[in-house]
């Protein structure tokens, strides 16, 4: 995956890029009659920011792009979106099938088993971040793709 950012900051080899979150809905000819499209109207002015470790020069105001292996990208989502549903079905049955619990615990543990999935990840993407900011290429835009 590629992507156009904007170095903000410098500190060092660390370099702090900005970039404009994006949705599908600006590239759909019915944007303007879908309220997902709308919606994403409202929300348009997002922007990512975050920073990545490099031996290349930068300077605050310098188009980059960022690049990211899909695979990872791939490997990180099916993580991030699967294990907590996998979480949710399977704690549901095993609790289910213990025959103990009223429904509405095995509906509320389950929930909970599902929030600790996302607090767990949440928490084990932060510890590597050093492993993910390796796998962000930098490389500088050239004039010509700037516009």
């Amino acid at each position: 995956m590629k992507e156009i950012a904007e170095v903000t900051a410098v500190d060092g080899n660390r370099v702090t890029v900005t970039t404009q979150l994006k949705t599908a809905c600006s590239g759909c000819a019915q944007v303007s009659n879908c309220g997902a499209g709308i919606l994403s109207k409202i929300f348009a002015d997002r922007n990512a920011q975050f920073t990545v470790v490099t031996e290349q020069t930068f300077s605050p105001g310098d188009q980059v792009q960022l690049e990211v292996p899909e695979t990872a990208v791939t490997r990180f989502a099916l993580l991030l979106y699967g294990l907590p549903i996998l979480t949710l079905l399977l704690l549901a049955v095993l609790l289910e099938n213990t025959g103990t619990l009223p429904e509405g615990f095995v509906i509320l543990l389950s929930f909970a088993g599902f929030a600790f999935t996302f607090w767990g990840l949440k928490r084990w993407f932060r510890k590597r971040d050093i492993q993910v900011n390796a796998m962000v290429k930098l490389e500088t835009v050239a004039a010509e793709v700037q516009h």
